[in-house]
């Protein structure tokens, strides 16, 4: 049985940086596009050219890609004709092969907001539709403010949408713009412009989060019949963003009954890597990903309980929907105090650490961690500590240097434009293959900037670790948490560090005293030990 073709729209680089905080630079724009055709991705809208200098510009210097670029724009505006209107031309001129136009399609905004008659927004559509067709690209029309239009007045938005298959649009894409309805009435909904006459491969779908349903609006969608699908990567969007590629994509390639309907231009090899990509965009915005993410979260697959550990090692189908590999993601058995054996020695296996059930240094690593967390340690998401802990105990961390001392200074002063300043100074003294080594380094970046006495720190240690530096100049801090857990005199600070590397791995640490630059050291120390045990230990 053959599948029917369903097309991915992705709109991240328009309606993702209308998020609240998002601006993304030309450079930055031209690897998400290319990042989104390697998934297999069969449009990519670049932005509205003319509408701000970065769009202009992109479509300028736009990357060769197999997915169908398309240039964003609206329909023109009353009382002159498409050829004439400025905003339209800018669009048109983007050169691109594929012209995506915003409408109107509720009577209300018509009158409300454009201030015409609703027979003149209905010409103003198919003109413009026209006038793409006729310079000889492919035409779509975002149906704006559609369902909400459809429930106010069916008979005018339907024939919006007219307006513009006659014109020749290749895709109608109804849209709920402001986000607030159900799945229910999506189908119910879809359905009923299906039976009215426009064919379901000439629909799209484009929804909103605003009541955490866009991506199960668009799957409804999907059902009644539309064949386009758009959305952004991470849920970008205005407000509360847009529908969800990250979860819509392995739903549809991975989840009956659209895994055995639909095919994509995204294969299953693609697929492996959403994650990676999931948490390039995170970098580029310079945000923490959001752990609970479906599919691709950090913790999309970690089994805390022990009961569901030990469930997991006979069968992970218990407790996962999906293998995490299948999306590039992996498997975490977290430690923390609830943890039992079954947790520790699958945590153990992925680590590469093979510790025989019964071994008495299970209990002992098991104790150890338990007393930890009573002085303030948490190794539920530092698995990265945890393993060297695991190690040490095991007597199977090798030692790399050694740090003999370190100081940080924090001044504040004057600067030559008599501005109160801060600077931070750090140094500190390792021993390394047996030789002392002194590294010295301030907190000021590139820009003149205060990083702070942890940014310090980290620049003097990873200045001269002798052999050991070449191999941490890709790592990063990608997040810096801090957390006071005791109150009063006895305050205890716990710091956990997310760090990262050009591998894509990410790792986090942590650390307690009730000194913060304590903690942070300690957390950075592991964070590094750590990345040198995955890429030269076997040299140590």
């Amino acid at each position: 049985m053959s599948k029917e073709r369903l097309y991915l729209y992705d709109t991240t680089l328009r309606d993702g940086q209308q998020t609240q905080g998002v601006q993304f630079s030309t450079a930055e724009k031209q690897q998400i596009a290319r990042a989104l055709d390697d998934l297999g991705i069969d449009y990519i809208e670049g932005g509205w050219p003319g509408a701000n200098p970065t769009d202009s510009a992109f479509f300028d210097v736009a990357p060769k890609t197999r997915a169908r670029l398309a240039a964003f724009g609206m329909t023109k505006r009353a009382g002159r004709s498409a050829a004439n209107d400025d905003v339209l031309a800018a669009v048109m001129n983007a050169g691109t092969d594929t012209v995506c136009l915003v409408g109107k399609s509720h009577d209300y905004h018509v009158t409300a907001a454009l201030g015409i008659t609703l027979e003149e927004n209905l010409e103003n559509i198919g003109a413009s539709v026209a006038h793409i067709v006729a310079e000889g690209r492919e035409a779509l029309f975002d149906a704006e403010h559609f369902f909400d239009g459809y429930k106010d007045n069916a008979e005018y938005a339907l024939a919006a949408c007219r307006a513009a298959l006659d014109a020749g649009a290749r895709w109608v894409v109804l849209c709920d713009t402001n986000g607030g309805t159900m799945p229910a009435e999506v189908y119910r909904i879809v359905t009923e412009v299906i039976a009215a006459g426009i064919p379901g491969e000439r629909l799209g779908i484009h929804t909103h989060n605003d009541t955490e349903n866009a991506v199960a609006c668009s799957l409804a969608a999907v059902d009644a019949g539309v064949r386009q699908v758009q959305g952004t990567l991470n849920g970008l969007g205005e407000r509360c963003g847009n529908a969800n590629l990250t979860t819509l994509i392995p739903s549809l390639l991975l989840k009956d009954p659209y895994a055995s309907q639909f095919e994509t231009g995204v294969s299953l090899e693609a697929l492996t890597g959403l994650t990676q990509q999931s948490r390039m965009l995170d970098d580029i915005l310079n945000r923490v990903p959001m752990k609970q993410a479906p599919y691709v979260g950090a913790s999309a697959f970690a089994h805390k309980a022990g009961l569901h550990a030990s469930a997991i090692l006979k069968d992970p189908s218990t407790y996962e929907h999906i293998q995490p590999e299948l999306v590039g993601n992996a498997r975490i058995i977290p430690m923390s105090n609830q943890a039992g054996q079954s947790n520790l020695r699958k945590r153990l296996t992925d680590a590469g650490l093979n510790v025989e059930k019964g071994d008495p240094a299970l209990a002992r690593i098991l104790d150890r961690i338990k007393a930890r967390e009573d002085e303030g340690y948490s190794y539920d998401t530092a698995q990265a500590s945890f393993e060297l802990l695991a190690r040490e105990e095991l007597g199977q961390l090798p030692t790399f240097f050694e740090v003999k001392r370190y100081k940080v200074t924090v001044e504040r002063r004057k600067n030559k434009y008599n501005k109160m300043v801060s600077l931070s100074e750090a140094v500190v003294v390792v021993k390394v293959d047996g030789e002392k080594r002194l590294s010295v380094s301030e907190s000021m970046d590139e820009t003149g900037s205060d990083r702070g006495p942890v940014n310090a720190l980290a620049k003097a240690l990873a200045k001269d670790l002798g052999r050991y530096s070449e191999v941490i100049d890709d790592m990063r801090l990608v997040d810096f948490k801090v957390r006071i857990t005791q109150g009063g005199t006895e305050a205890v600070t716990r710091v956990v560090i997310d760090s990262a590397d050009n591998q894509g791995r990410r790792w986090s640490t942590v650390g307690v005293s009730p000194n913060i630059i304590d903690a942070s050291f300690e957390a950075l120390l592991d964070a590094i030990r750590w990345k040198l045990i995955r890429d030269c230990a076997p040299e140590a």
